[in-house]
């Protein structure tokens, strides 16, 4: 496949960015509007649990099958446009819908109601998600200029994290709206247009080349189903991988963990520092979520960067990881009735967590690519990638699930003005102990990780005297 030009203008990494925005804006906004479902509408533990885990695995079946679809389509406008474009259309129109939940309905039937249009809105969440990450890898042949890319996209698209928990602040305040459930459904008409929009700039703007003429496997029923076998073996010979197999089960435990307990923090929030009262609580889970996302964007990432260099990345991950420790314990004392502003102090530590995962995983896992490649003479960039995220979005799908049971277990009642001292005491003990079990397990499983510096170093060099002419 001929590359692009090496040196993009910044209006085509801009709008790579816009669709980040989109695809995570998505995602962080479900994050909060989800809790009207259990505050608002009456959803037992059990169901958020559903709702929360099954079209997280469906996702997680659908995101190979379209990743092999974009990959071998022959089109005038290139392999991944026209799906972005339409993926936009399909999430944006079902993400509106979705949310039109009236307590004036049944239970049941705003159960099925939500779960069912859930599967559309993460069907079209994948028509778009998956190629569009795919065009992003093919805007340029040259490595600076793609970590470039990304950046810009990265940091566009960090902003829907700060964004995203404001959305609690007009939610809960009577001035804006009577009730959350009304406001939900007045605010995901916004969303759903405009990043839906904001998801169709990398269709209209990214240049691409035609692919009528290319050697591709045929769309059939059967090739498809094909690639869906080849998948599993590629999973099952990445896993051979010592090194590989250490990261992605540690990213399983961090990520899952934290996950697990995330939107419990709105609940902590509400029925322990304010008694129940939304409204009261103002701005307050508001500004867990974005300042936490400040946070990470300006100081945990640079850090964590910095202590890769001087440290090693293993020692780097180990000592991040143990700051989010600190933080998370932190939270159980700062968590105070009457005094809110003082878990502000542990949100630096606290975010050292999901902040130092990712920076430092990504860049490990290229250097489990490097071994790879010396030992079975594959690059396979692409392979190890979708298994690393497959473990990603497995893990948030269970996270879900999880939720749902703790609140169950804890006797959570969502029709409860005020909550139990049990179910408070529940809340924040799965809150702080939860992620904190978690990362103790994923230090313990990164215990002996011994791809160090040293040894990625002769890995390199070994390729490089094997294909002199790719360094």
């Amino acid at each position: 496949m001929s590359t692009l030009a090496n040196k993009l203008p910044l209006s085509q990494k801009i709008a790579f960015g816009i669709g980040m925005l989109a695809n995570q804006m998505f995602p962080a906004v479900i994050g909060i509007f989800i809790v009207v479902l259990v505050q608002d509408l009456g959803f037992p533990g059990w169901m958020w649990g559903i709702i929360s885990l099954v079209p997280r695995l469906f996702d997680a079946i659908t995101d190979p099958i379209m990743g092999y679809i974009s990959d071998n389509t022959k089109s005038r406008w290139g392999r991944r446009r026209q799906y972005v474009f339409i993926g936009a259309v399909v999430m944006g129109i079902a993400f509106v819908v979705m949310w039109q939940l009236f307590r004036e309905n049944s239970l049941d039937y705003n159960f099925w109601y939500f779960l069912l249009w859930s599967f559309v809105f993460y069907l079209g969440l994948t028509i778009f998600s998956v190629p569009y990450v795919a065009m992003g890898y093919e805007m340029s042949d040259d490595f600076h200029e793609r970590t470039s890319i990304m950046a810009v996209a990265q940091w566009i698209g960090q902003w829907a994290w700060v964004i995203a928990p404001w959305f609690w602040v007009i939610m809960y305040d009577p001035e804006w709206y009577a009730t959350a459930d009304v406001a939900v459904r007045e605010l995901a008409v916004w969303v759903g247009i405009i990043f839906a929009i904001c998801a169709m700039v990398p269709a209209v703007f990214i240049k691409s080349r035609s692919t009528v003429n290319e050697n591709y496997s045929e769309l059939t029923i059967k090739n498809i189903g094909g690639s869906l076998k080849e998948i599993g073996n590629n999973f099952v010979e990445a896993f051979k991988s010592a090194p590989f197999k250490k990261l992605c089960f540690a990213t399983f435990f961090v990520f899952n963990a934290f996950n697990t307990v995330a939107s419990f923090t709105f609940f902590i929030i509400v029925y322990y520092l304010f008694n129940g009262d939304a409204s009261a609580a103002g701005i307050w889970p508001t500004l867990f979520g974005s300042v936490g996302a400040l946070v990470t964007t300006f100081l945990v990432i640079p850090i964590v960067a910095k202590m890769s260099k001087l440290l090693g990345k293993k020692k780097a991950f180990m000592v991040s990881q143990a700051i989010s420790v600190v933080g998370y314990i932190m939270l159980w004392f700062l968590f105070i009735p009457g005094k809110p502003y003082m878990f502000l102090i542990a949100l630096p530590f606290f975010s050292f967590g999901i902040g130092g995962l990712f920076t430092l995983m990504m860049s490990m896992t290229a250097d489990v690519i490097d071994l790879d490649e010396l030992n079975t003479g594959k690059r396979r960039e692409g392979v190890f990638g979708a298994i690393y995220w497959w473990m990603v979005k497995f893990g948030f799908g269970i996270a879900g699930g999880l939720s749902g049971a703790i609140l169950s277990i804890i006797g959570f009642d969502s029709a409860a003005d005020v909550q139990t001292d049990g179910a408070i005491i529940g809340l924040r003990f799965f809150f702080t102990g939860f992620p904190i079990l978690g990362t103790l397990a994923a230090m313990y499983i990164m215990r002996n990780y011994d791809l160090t510096e040293k040894r990625s170093n002769e890995i390199r060099a070994e390729l490089d005297s094997r294909n002199p002419v790719s360094s």
